[in-house]
């Protein structure tokens, strides 16, 4: 435990150098203009970095699987649906886009809805739910991606361009308003998500151990389900799709911090997201120079650490 503790402490630390460093460093001309809207930035990575975390790492609880992200169960490509159908029907000057709220609170209600109906008609405590709801995840997950690049082919051009810059995640371009609005989320799932943090640890022990040591366990799977569904249409609608960094945060907090407790997992993973926005947009903002983008080195990194994942649980199972 003690050695846990000077390890959150040293991420800690790293965390508030990367934030000193990206909010202070080489700010050129007028500091009023320019300050504001670096904190906003960070903001804004510590909001989406602390919803992924958590969210990844309840979920990979209760499918007892450490590859599997919420991803999979296809809330990124549901929100890229819900953009490209408010682009096709009405267009790039519609309120729907021009009026981040409604963007927002369509993205957000779209894709809480999309879960809630998967898990009300496919979840049944008798036939393996976890397992089927991922397996038709993926499914429909591929299916409303090849939906989304059809729409996309009958777009006009110039609606298509800008389309694209919603479907990508970007901190460059942070909506400041729905700042407020994903902070105030993130807090009312963590109030409730902190009351649950000592289930979360019996529910590791598997469905089998949880029951007999009375955890409610169907009810708690679809109450952390719908949890982590929040939480990432949050981080989703905020800036856009990363695909694999809950999977890369989650997995070095496991190595980095061993342990079954929740709350250390949680908050280690939290600061090492923080660490690898704010230090990494750092890097492509002032030694990169805006060359790439942030959520391409991610998913780029996070691409060849799933496939390091994969043959690390192939050799495992030899």
């Amino acid at each position: 435990m003690r050695k846990n503790s000077s390890k959150l402490v040293f991420l800690l630390v790293l965390a508030i150098i990367c934030i000193l460093l990206y909010a202070f460093y080489d700010i050129k001309g007028g500091f009023d203009y320019a300050f504001p809207r670096r904190v906003i930035k960070i903001a804004a990575m510590i909001v989406t970095g602390i919803a992924i975390s958590y969210a990844t790492v309840v979920f990979q609880t209760i499918t007892q699987n450490r590859i599997l992200t919420p991803s999979v169960m296809g809330m990124d490509s549901m929100y890229g649906v819900v953009q490209t159908l408010i682009y096709f029907f009405a267009g790039s000057m519609s309120v729907w886009v021009v009026n981040k709220y409604l963007n927002f609170a369509a993205a957000i209600i779209a894709m809480v809805l999309f879960a809630l109906i998967l898990y009300r008609f496919l979840f049944r405590s008798d036939k393996h739910p976890i397992y089927l709801l991922l397996l038709i995840g993926m499914i429909i997950g591929t299916l409303l991606g090849s939906f989304v690049t059809f729409l996309q082919v009958l777009i006009d051009p110039v609606e298509y361009l800008s389309l694209q810059t919603m479907l990508f995640a970007s901190f460059t371009k942070v909506k400041a308003e729905l700042l407020y609005i994903s902070i105030a989320i993130l807090i009312v799932a963590f109030l409730y998500g902190f009351r649950i943090m000592r289930k979360l640890d019996v529910m590791s022990l598997g469905r089998e151990n949880a029951m007999n040591l009375g955890i409610n366990y169907d009810r708690m799977v679809m109450n952390i389900l719908i949890l982590s569904s929040v939480l990432i249409a949050t981080s989703t609608a905020l800036v856009g799709p990363i695909t694999f960094f809950g999977l890369i945060v989650a997995n070095l907090s496991y190595q980095f911090l061993v342990t079954y407790k929740h709350s250390i997992l949680i908050l280690g993973a939290s600061l090492i997201s923080i660490i690898a926005l704010v230090g990494g947009q750092f890097l492509v903002e002032h030694i990169l120079e805006l060359r790439t983008t942030l959520s391409v080195i991610i998913n780029f990194i996070g691409g060849i650490y799933f496939i390091y994942l994969l043959l690390k649980e192939s050799r495992a199972a030899r």
